[in-house]
């Protein structure tokens, strides 16, 4: 007679590690920085499980899978083993979890529950109820079907022996084997009978079965003669029986006695060496199976969104805060998926906005990014050109209506004006960021960090001064590196100081007379501290002020001033910065006086850069939004576009690049004209992202270039001069010449310019056919007609179409100036080419600041234009474009942190004042609905 082919677990499962192993290898080629990610948790410490754990690290590693073994000790209650598996669920790196029974704990743990506590997509051991309930409806492509079943399936295929229309007997219906392995033979469309300890003839069951599967935990239970001539046994038991003849005193044996079944079975597994080493092979492969899935429905640039349709209404009501209100924004939370946000990296604040942590730029940085578009404007007049609304609407257009992937990535206003003379800005009409309550009052604080950073830093200058005037150099010297446990420390940022003063000593006390005094003392000059105290409110009088005069100062009294929150030069660094560590050192390096010497004085030799960064460390997150219609929006960082640079984040811009994967959209706003938002954009933001936009969108009105060809003034809350209103193209062509001005800018980068024309009900069609030609002629790369305001993503899909195409043609992206040039050069680089001026004229103050700043080693940073944003010149009421102008420079200031120089050309008030009317008049909340009036 013929015995049996031993089918072996050995060969088969080394087979299965190395496909996994080559499939594990494919993954990292496409995505270097990810590895296939398992987590054992095991509580107690039974050597059984000590013993099954190892085994299954060992197979991870040779796979190269990332496996840890998470150990909790016998103490554990139920709580606290839940707590861990909701800390790996939560982590998207982790792919695979095992919790290993059984749960070796003093306290009673309810193992069902820890069991289905497990994520479904994470529970490679198929144990949880929604696997087991998919598996036993035959949805296998969309669960993990349990291990030992699996493996058996496996060895069953080794035989060649097709398992449909056979008759199956399974004995047993553990969770684990029994039960699934019946489900997983059914769906492969086998006959199954299901065996167990109340069936009434199982050695008749069994001799009926072309496939038998054991798996009772009894000792050679199953007797050869029941078995079917040439059947396929697989048995997946481990019994030991008592055995003198070796040294342990014990063998393993199966559930099948196998040498009776081996004379009559065609196939058998042995047992060791069957199914055992299976198991731990079929969990490696749920495991590289979960990674799988896991990358295939996270690619970069994959979305899965749906966008809110438009109810709109004609006429468009007057308040945008009405039309913000009639559309549900979809919850944050789910709405962070929707553009391949895991939830790790997410943090919510209420149902309408988030905040993301900034590693996701580690998970994503060798995705290619998406395209780079910036929106900008011709000169503004006081009516308004509508740049927020038309990167709302072209990215509503892009996203919705075209169906690309497109992020908006815009500036968080400032709460002073919302309250002061113009309202709530949050894009207007249908082509807006909601809610618009939540934009514009306290979004998640970022603002209020500054504030409370900044003040710091001029409460610790005032405070440093104080000290250093009242007492002597030991005093000061024993105050600042105070006695504590018998013993003086340096704290690190003081170690810091002394290296920066070339002093290489850590112990307090070896330090001499003169280096006491030159670490003590900053020595700071009252007439040189340019660090202003800061509040996010319009309020006029605090623009000069005097402090110290309370009697406890001791008449240190000096003059000083507040400024908006959004001209502190920490919110200029949280716009440029790059990372966490760059803002460190970036918060570090603000300059805040000058010593007697002429020495810069930074936050570090104050002693509170550290504490800023501590202040920071929420604010440097990004915040996500939505648009009317459900596109992506981040709203970071909106500095002061005089006297800082007026643009968003970077951060924001890098996170949405990624994101948007290679054919996407990023659509990002300048502040102000071009000749001031553009050209900061492209000189200071690009050279310190390193990215290169693709295309610059000029948004021009026909009302505005009316008045730059000389139109009327237009005074707030008085109807419009008819000039406005009425056809004009004489007026409108002579204004036209601030748009062709403003496009010639953007050509000395080299980047593409689309027009896009905002129309207004007003505007004839010969008034819009007259600009879109105007602006060809000039040398726009096209010029396009919106209607966003009125209509949303519809109005602007033509201009969509047209950043699409201008984002394919070539671009050959430059930056105006070097930055080796002398700070002198640079500016005046800027005024002739930018500006149109003749040339510029440095005042006695901005020349001692010339060479002050070049002594200092700041003469390369890139310079950042303080001038008015009415005109291109200097004077705010020369429309059009001015010519047979020299740009005064009255001061030159120093960004040192944010790493820019800004020459202040005329005065700028930097703490805007209310009107008569402010806009708080109409500000209320309706105490029955909690919903704000009137913001707009």
């Amino acid at each position: 007679i013929m015995s049996a082919q031993i089918i072996s677990g050995k060969e088969v499962s080394a087979q299965v590690r190395e496909r996994l192993k080559k499939d594990v290898e494919q993954m990292k080629v496409k995505n270097p920085s990810f590895s296939p990610g398992l987590v054992v948790l095991q509580v107690g410490d039974r050597d059984d499980s000590n013993l099954y754990i190892s085994m299954k690290l060992k197979a991870a590693a040779e796979i190269g899978i990332t496996a840890t073994h998470m150990r909790l000790p016998k103490t554990a209650t139920e709580d606290e083993v839940l707590h861990s598996i909701k800390e790996v669920n939560e982590n998207s790196s982790v792919h695979g979890l095992i919790v290993q029974l059984p749960l070796d704990s003093i306290h009673k743990i309810d193992t069902e529950r820890v069991t289905n506590a497990v994520a479904p997509e994470k529970d490679v051991d198929g144990l949880t109820s929604i696997n087991a309930g998919k598996l036993s409806r035959g949805d296998l492509g969309d669960c993990f079907i349990p291990c030992t079943p699996n493996g058996c399936m496996e060895l069953i295929k080794q035989t060649g022996v097709s398992v449909a229309g056979k008759r199956a007997v399974v004995i047993g219906r553990s969770k684990i084997v029994g039960a699934p392995m019946h489900d997983l033979l059914l769906w492969s469309h086998a006959t199954v009978t299901t065996c167990h300890s109340k069936t009434a003839d199982l050695a008749g069951e069994v001799g009926r079965a072309d496939i038998l599967v054991v798996g009772i935990g009894k000792a050679e239970m199953v007797k050869g003669e029941w078995i079917k001539k040439g059947a396929v046994v697989i048995d997946c038991g481990i019994n030991h029986v008592p055995d003198d003849s070796r040294p342990s005193g014990k063998r393993v044996v199966g559930d099948v006695h196998y040498a009776s079944a081996k004379e009559q079975a065609g196939f058998i597994t042995p047992v060791p060496g069957g199914v055992g080493p299976m198991t731990v092979a079929m969990l490696m492969a749920n495991t590289v199976l979960s990674a799988k899935r896991f990358l295939e429905s996270h690619q970069a640039g994959k979305w899965n969104i749906s966008y809110t349709k438009l109810n709109l209404q004609k006429p468009v009501p007057s308040s945008d805060i009405v039309i913000s209100r009639s559309c549900v924004p979809k919850p944050i939370d789910h709405f962070a998926t929707e553009v391949g946000l895991l939830s790790d990296e997410v943090e919510l604040f209420g149902t309408t906005k988030a905040k993301v942590r900034l590693n996701i730029i580690q998970r994503l940085q060798a995705q290619p990014d998406g395209k780079y578009v910036v929106v900008t404007g011709i000169t503004p007049t006081p009516l308004g050109e509508g740049k927020s609304t038309t990167t709302v609407g072209l990215v509503q257009a892009m996203g919705a209506h075209m169906k690309l992937n497109v992020f908006a990535c815009v500036r968080q206003p400032s709460q002073g004006p919302t309250f002061g003379i113009k309202g709530g800005a949050a894009g207007g009409g249908y082509s807006q960021v909601i809610p618009m309550e939540e934009f514009n009052l306290h979004l998640t604080g970022d603002i209020h960090a500054i504030t409370a950073a900044n003040n710091l830093v001029a409460a610790a200058v005032d405070a440093r001064m104080f000290h250093e005037s009242t007492q002597s150099d030991k005093a000061l010297y024993n105050r600042l590196v105070p006695l504590s446990g018998g013993e003086r420390k340096f704290s690190p940022i003081q170690i810091n100081r002394l290296r920066k003063l070339g002093i290489e000593k850590t112990d307090p006390s070896s330090l001499t007379e003169e280096e006491v005094t030159r670490f003590s003392r900053l020595d700071i000059d009252p007439s040189t501290v340019t660090w202003q105290r800061v509040l996010d409110t319009n309020d006029r009088f605090l623009r000069k002020i005097t402090i110290g005069q309370s009697p406890t100062e001791k008449g240190y009294t000096r003059e000083a001033q507040f400024d908006i929150t959004v001209a502190s030069e920490i919110m200029a660094v949280l716009a440029l910065t790059t990372s966490l560590e760059d803002m460190r050192q970036r918060l570090a390096r603000m300059v805040v006086a000058t010593s007697r010497s002429g020495q810069p004085i930074t936050t570090e030799d104050l002693g509170v850069s550290g504490a800023l960064t501590v202040l920071m460390k929420d604010a440097i997150k990004p915040n996500l939004m939505q648009t009317l219609e459900g596109n992506p929006v981040f709203v970071h960082a909106g500095p002061f576009a005089n006297i800082a640079h007026g643009n968003s984040s970077i951060l924001a811009d890098k996170i949405a690049l990624k994101l948007v994967g290679p054919e996407g959209y990023v659509v990002t706003e300048a502040g102000f004209g071009a000749d001031i938002g553009m050209e900061k954009f492209f000189n200071i933001k690009c050279r310190y992202s390193g990215l290169r936009p693709h295309v610059v969108v000029l948004v021009a009105t026909v009302r505005a270039l009316k008045m730059h060809g000389g139109g009327p003034t237009v005074t707030a809350g008085m109807p419009l001069p008819k000039e406005y209103i009425d056809e004009n193209l004489q007026l409108l062509e002579k204004g036209c010449s601030n748009m062709k001005k403003q496009i010639q800018n953007a050509q000395h980068f080299g980047v593409p310019v689309v027009v896009a024309v905002n129309a207004f009900k007003t505007d004839t069609e010969a008034e819009l056919a007259l600009v879109c030609s105007i602006a060809k002629a000039a040398g726009a790369f096209d010029a396009v007609r919106c209607t966003h305001w009125a209509e949303g993503g519809a109005g602007a899909v033509a201009l969509g179409q047209a950043v699409q195409r201008a984002s394919e043609a070539p671009s050959n992206f430059r930056f105006l100036y070097d930055l080796e040039l002398p700070i002198t050069d640079k500016i005046r680089t800027i005024a002739q080419k930018i500006y149109g001026a003749d040339d510029i004229e440095l005042l006695p103050e901005a020349q001692q600041k010339v060479e002050r700043y070049s002594k200092q080693g700041f003469g390369s940073l890139p310079v950042c234009m303080a001038k008015t944003h009415l005109s291109l010149s200097h004077e705010a009421d020369r429309k059009g474009v001015p010519t047979g102008f020299v740009l005064p420079i009255r001061d030159i200031r120093a960004s040192a942190g944010a790493g820019f120089l800004f020459p202040l050309v005329g005065t700028m008030p930097t703490i805007p004042g209310l009107p008569t009317r402010p806009c708080f008049y109409d500000i209320d909340l309706d105490p029955e609905t909690e919903q704000v009036n009137g913001l707009f």
